[in-house]
């Protein structure tokens, strides 16, 4: 009987990076299913999210917060506010989709050689890409402690498995890839103690069309260059076929599972 309950409470999905992209792209998605009773998505900066912004002025189902996730105060903030309204309103967060990400940036590009390590540039990389999560699952847990069933997936890329590389360069991009996958890793091992009921994965969406791969995509061939509907139909299937027993793995989109 208590399960049953439990699967009746109203669920709610929070997308981080939600202002473009795949983070945009699995908000729509959500919105389009019924089952989904509240969207929280966030964005870094308000310029870059206008069609994100025209949604929620039609979508009530959809609550926009703002959040550069490179600042503690921040998460611990949007999460305390999101905790807050989900106590009040009866709704139990079952998703977290985190789709924050930096490839390229102004003068921030991948390095080709050893040549054009910069140390700025290498810290960047590594405050977006792997330190931002590990203190999203710091400041989480509270949210995540009752509930049976949470998929907590965290957007990562196939260059970043050890294991796999094969062609070097890349360098910041690559090891802070690397490093997000250890600190899931280890982060599905606690939540295994403290948040029993929750799924912790990494996901490499493949490469898809938009504003983070377009610099990239000259020998990519047309099959291997989704649209984001399709990538996020393809990690949402993924996602939908979890069990507790997946917790902390690495899965490509087609449900592969991906070497470190």
């Amino acid at each position: 009987m208590e399960s049953v309950i439990k699967s009746m409470v109203p669920a709610a999905t929070l997308v981080l990076g939600a202002n473009r992209g795949i983070g945009l792209g699995f908000v729509k998605r959500l919105l389009a299913d019924n089952s989904v009773s509240w969207i929280y998505g966030t964005y870094r900066d308000r310029d870059s999210a206008v069609e994100l912004f025209s949604l929620a002025e039609h979508e009530p189902r959809l609550r926009l917060l703002a959040l550069d996730v490179t600042e503690e105060s921040q998460i611990e903030a949007c999460l305390l506010v999101i905790g807050q309204e989900l106590k009040e309103s009866g709704r139990s967060l079952t998703q977290v989709i985190n789709c924050v990400g930096l490839l390229h940036q102004g003068d921030l590009q991948p390095e080709k050689s050893l040549r054009q390590i910069d140390a700025t540039n290498l810290m960047t990389y590594f405050q977006v890409n792997s330190i931002a999560s590990i203190l999203l699952a710091k400041h989480l847990v509270p949210l995540l402690k009752q509930t049976d069933r949470v998929i907590f997936a965290t957007l990562s890329a196939k260059v970043g498995s050890i294991g796999d590389n094969q062609l070097g360069g890349w360098y910041g991009y690559r090891a802070s890839k690397a490093a997000l996958n250890m600190f899931m890793k280890s982060i599905a091992l606690e939540y295994r103690r403290t948040c029993k009921g929750t799924i912790v994965v990494v996901l490499h969406p493949g490469t898809t069309d938009t504003r983070l791969s377009q610099p990239f995509q000259r020998n990519v061939s047309p099959e291997k260059l989704f649209s984001v509907d399709r990538c996020v139909e393809q990690l949402s299937k993924v996602m939908a076929d979890l069990t507790l027993e997946d917790s902390g793995e690495f899965f490509s989109w087609d449900g592969t599972r991906l070497p470190w």
